[in-house]
């Protein structure tokens, strides 16, 4: 099997999930800022969506090494 061809789709796998995080962190935080009815919680699922989105940015923009 070829090196090439294994780190290509693990870059790709790296990607597609960082950009997954991204989408699911942005509207997590819509969610949380738009609805009141998460009460105490909004702090947690706020600083969760946060911490999602950082990861996924991450994850976006950092290389895979070779």
């Amino acid at each position: 099997m070829s090196e090439e061809g294994d780190t290509f789709f693990v870059n790709l796998a790296e990607k597609f999930l960082g950009l997954l995080l991204v989408i699911i962190g942005a509207i997590m935080i819509y969610l949380t800022v738009s609805t009141s009815a998460l009460g105490a919680f909004s702090l947690f699922f706020g600083i969760l969506s946060v911490i999602m989105l950082i990861i996924g940015l991450f994850l976006l923009l950092v290389r895979a090494s070779e």
